[in-house]
């Protein structure tokens, strides 16, 4: 059963549209960063801590293991607390499990408190769209916008910033790292006074969700699509976000260089963000855009593989516009659905299968590169997943409801 979206849930809005905007914005930017903010200080926090490369292949596994296991909870989370109430606890997760990893020695205790932060951001991953359909009275299509772009600015934001940040601080990596922490902080008040507000609000307790019928969401084509959709392009984007400047840096680029290459490609995310929400409620369908992100992958990956020091930037470029495709699939969560509760449950079931698959990625590609000694295989397989992210985004190109599926 889904939850009403009526006006017991209108009554449910805790402050003005303006407020939402800015929390929707301040989570969106602090959802990214524990993972993506790694890359750029790879080597040294690796060589500091004594990881092993098996080791850091996992750590650059664990957003989307994380994300995976962690977001299937989330919307039983948000049945029992409350879907605000879960979104701040998940923010307190962050701002912990960021702030702390940097004061310890250990790396088993470093991966555990990794590990906690992404569980954090994995709650808002899950619970921030449907709370967004929740709270929007054009379909979501104005704040999806703000929050697709938000989460590549911080994406970007963090790889840019974190090789400088290590170097100005005097504390290398730690205190690279350690400034996520501290800019998650300000996230932390507007949304307890969101998660407040709402439950003292005629209605506020509305705004908990049903317990998630994955296998009736399993019946919807649309939903299996789009998670075979988000999960292609997640993969390929936390194997960017952990490997990719050690790509750049295998072929002779400095690490500053790098960052500022991984920052474009991220950032270049920030325009997808906020063209595709308005280009999937503007257009009839998406497929030459679908089409348009696989063929630019498979270019990307090919000049990293032939000449990755000759134009760095270019592949940069057509990697992140490639990477459009995560902002559409994040925008179809709720272009998809009708009634906020349809909403949450199709997020709790896209984004954690979603980000599970995307776990094989980093993970493998730890594996293969200790192995191979090179990046060969491995771009001649990220290639390969370009076509599949193709197919999978033609089905979902098409104007369906997800609702309606599952009436069928």
């Amino acid at each position: 059963m889904s939850t009403p979206s009526g006006p017991a849930s209108r009554a449910a809005r805790p402050l003005g549209a303006s407020f939402a905007l800015v929390a929707t914005i301040l989570i969106a930017i602090n959802l990214r960063p524990g993972a993506s903010s790694v890359g750029p200080v790879l080597e040294e926090l690796t060589s500091d801590l004594s990881m092993s490369t098996g080791t850091a292949g996992f750590m650059t596994a664990l957003p989307g293991l994380c994300f995976g296991a962690v977001g299937a909870l989330a919307v039983v989370l948000a049945r029992r607390v409350g879907m605000t109430t879960g979104i701040f606890l998940g923010l307190v997760a962050v701002v912990v499990g960021l702030v702390v990893r940097v004061l310890v020695d250990d790396a088993i205790v470093f991966l555990l408190l990794t590990a906690l932060a992404l569980a954090g951001m994995a709650i808002g991953n899950v619970l921030v769209p449907a709370w967004i359909k929740r709270h929007s009275r054009d379909g979501g299509v104005r704040l999806m916008t703000f929050y697709s772009s938000g989460l590549t600015l911080g994406g970007a934001m963090s790889a840019a910033l974190v090789a400088p940040v290590s170097g100005a601080t005097g504390l290398g990596w730690r205190g690279g790292l350690g400034l996520w922490g501290v800019v998650a902080l300000t996230a932390l008040l507007p949304w307890a006074v969101i998660a407040f507000r709402e439950r003292q609000t005629p209605g506020g307790r509305g705004s908990r969700t049903r317990t998630v019928n994955v296998g009736r969401i399993a019946s919807s084509p649309t939903a299996v699509a789009l998670t075979l959709l988000f999960g292609v392009q997640s993969m390929n984007a936390y194997v960017q976000f952990g490997w990719l400047p050690q790509i750049y840096r295998d072929a002779g680029l400095s690490a500053g260089l790098a960052g500022i290459l991984m920052s474009l490609l991220t950032a270049l995310g920030i325009l997808g963000g906020l063209m595709m929400p308005t280009v999937i409620a503007r257009s009839p369908t998406i497929a030459p855009w679908m089409v348009s992100f696989g063929v630019l992958m498979v270019l990307g990956y090919t000049g990293l593989l032939l000449a990755p020091a000759t134009a760095p930037w270019l592949w940069a470029i057509l990697l992140g516009v490639a990477g459009f495709a995560f902002p559409t699939a994040i925008a179809l969560i709720t272009a998809r659905t009708r009634d906020p509760g349809v909403t949450a449950r199709l997020s709790g079931f896209v984004q954690p299968l979603g980000y599970a698959l995307a776990a094989i990625g980093p993970f493998a590609v730890g594996l293969i590169h200790q192995v191979t000694g090179d990046w060969t295989l491995i771009l001649l397989l990220l290639m390969a997943s370009g076509i599949v992210l193709t197919l999978a985004g033609l089905r979902v190109s098409r104007p369906t409801w997800v609702d309606d599926e599952l009436g069928a």
